[in-house]
């Protein structure tokens, strides 16, 4: 499957990339992970502090899906808010959600500062700005919400917003605790240093199911084979024959990184910023004065093929920047598509399978993958090693 097509921006950033062998051996292991991508190189590194043998297996080179298309804005606030949840969920469990991605984004903090390649991880507030009038008092419903459940958060009213930006909207929230990260980087260092750790990394190596029995499931390639105790498939949006079963589906996104800038006048402190409109967007700077923006999401299960219309796209994006600073004397450097998958309820599939608790998928599914891949990272941990995790039960597969 296709996970994007254009000109992606990460890639041209980081060039000390580890290459990884194939694989041509026969081994057994405690844990196999298949998928290089964020979930696989968040769950790597956290299994590489333990004394079991890991294997990750990539069917091409890590980094080289999804993740790169990343526009690398790590939230806790979700796609759904904090009292849509609620409704969805119940209070208790809504609140601990919303606390498991805030946690989420002080643990991505430390794996960044454990590696020791700098992936410009800077912690950031986010805006979340009503996109219309009538959005005021779902604004309002969420702040209270917030607020009442101790999330660090302010009201904006619209004078309040034309004092420290250079746009005008009817209200916005602002968090505290979200941050920024290249992903192509993070993901890259996050794997060499679980490597450095102990963990095999394989790439160019497309397994493939070969039974099983009471200790172990086996995984054959062209060249090679392993015996696993445990597998966590991170295929991301690959998945997504599983993930249907499960209330999972994909769509398309795009996203631009502009011409750099020298500063960023009227844009307080550089903040991540979105809206409430659906599908909404979203902007963001980067460490070398770029402007990421993504957004005017389609429901088509399917990269754009046309350059034409990425192009077309990246514009019409540049188009909303500009609404927003239209000072910024800016054009469009990198544009590309992806596809992007969401759940039905907006949570992750993270756990065993009801029926096989040797296999577990890690599924960052959202506009959070990457806080999700976080909690998923830790949570399958815990599964592993105690058989038990107190907050699985909201992310279970089968819920």
């Amino acid at each position: 499957m296709e996970l994007h097509n254009g000109n992606l921006y990460w890639p041209e950033t980081f060039s000390n990339i580890s290459n990884y062998p194939k694989l041509n051996d026969v081994m057994t292991c405690d844990v196999l992970i298949v998928g290089g991508g964020m979930s696989g190189a968040l769950c790597a590194h956290t299994l590489s502090k333990l004394p079991i043998k890991t294997v990750l297996v990539e069917k091409e080179t890590v980094g080289s899906g999804s993740s790169a298309a990343n526009t690398g804005l790590l939230q806790y606030e979700n796609d759904k808010m904090l009292h849509e949840f609620i409704e969805i969920l119940g209070k208790e469990k809504a609140v601990r959600f919303y606390e498991l991605c805030l946690k989420a984004v002080d643990e991505l903090e430390l794996v960044a500062n454990e590696i020791t390649e700098p992936v410009d991880f800077v912690r950031r507030d986010s805006l979340y700005y009503a996109s219309s009038e009538e959005d005021i008092p779902k604004l309002q419903k969420e702040f209270d919400a917030l607020k009442k459940h101790q999330f660090d958060v302010d009201f904006l009213d619209k004078n309040e917003i034309k004092k420290v930006y250079s746009f005008e909207k009817p209200a916005a929230l602002l968090t505290k605790g979200d941050a920024e990260v290249n992903p192509f980087k993070f993901i890259h260092s996050i794997l060499k240093n679980a490597h450095q750790q102990g963990v095999e990394i394989y790439e160019q190596t497309d397994l493939e199911e070969a039974g099983s029995d009471e200790e172990f499931m086996y995984f054959q390639s062209e060249t090679g084979k392993i015996a696993a105790k445990k597998v966590i498939y991170s295929t991301g949006y690959e998945s997504i024959p599983f993930a249907e079963k499960l209330g999972g589906k994909i769509n398309r996104t795009y996203a631009i990184a502009t011409t750099p800038l020298p500063s960023f006048p009227n844009w307080m402190e550089n903040c991540l910023i979105w809206e409430t409109k659906r599908p909404y967007f979203y902007m963001r700077t980067t460490k070398d004065g770029r402007i990421i923006a993504g957004g005017l999401d389609e429901n088509k299960n399917e990269v754009p093929s046309s350059n034409y219309t990425i192009e077309k796209y990246g514009e019409l994006l540049l188009q909303k920047i500009k609404e927003h600073f239209p000072d910024y004397q800016i054009d469009v450097a990198y544009s590309w598509g992806a596809t992007f998958g969401e759940s039905v309820d907006g949570l992750p599939f993270i756990g065993p399978l009801p029926e096989n608790d040797k296999v577990f998928y890690c599924l960052g599914y959202g506009g959070n993958g990457t806080v999700y891949s976080m909690i998923g990272a830790k949570m399958i941990k815990d599964l592993i090693l105690y058989q038990s995790n107190p907050d699985a039960e909201i992310v279970r597969l089968d819920r």
